[in-house]
């Protein structure tokens, strides 16, 4: 089995929400998974214990994965904002 790069990111919310209810990240996130490709994968979740959502993407390419988490943590914080 091939190990890849990882990076694990987490957004602190004000409040406990999911990925799906914040505006415009499923079309983010959707945008990430086709630029990844078969190259790689995402994974977003809340914490279960605390208001964290916790972005890790995976990939051949170090960069690029950290790109995509960091853009996708960005919509996430850009959405508490609100």
């Amino acid at each position: 089995m091939t190990s890849y790069p990882q990076v694990l990111e987490n957004v602190r919310m004000s409040s406990k929400i999911t990925p799906e209810q914040i505006q415009g990240f499923p079309e983010a996130l959707q945008a990430a998974e086709e630029q990844l490709g078969k190259r790689g994968r995402i994974l977003v979740r809340p914490s279960g214990t605390e208001p964290l959502i916790r972005v890790m993407a995976e990939g051949e390419d170090e960069k690029e994965i950290s790109a995509i988490a960091l853009e996708l943590c960005d919509v996430i914080r850009r959405a508490d904002r609100v």
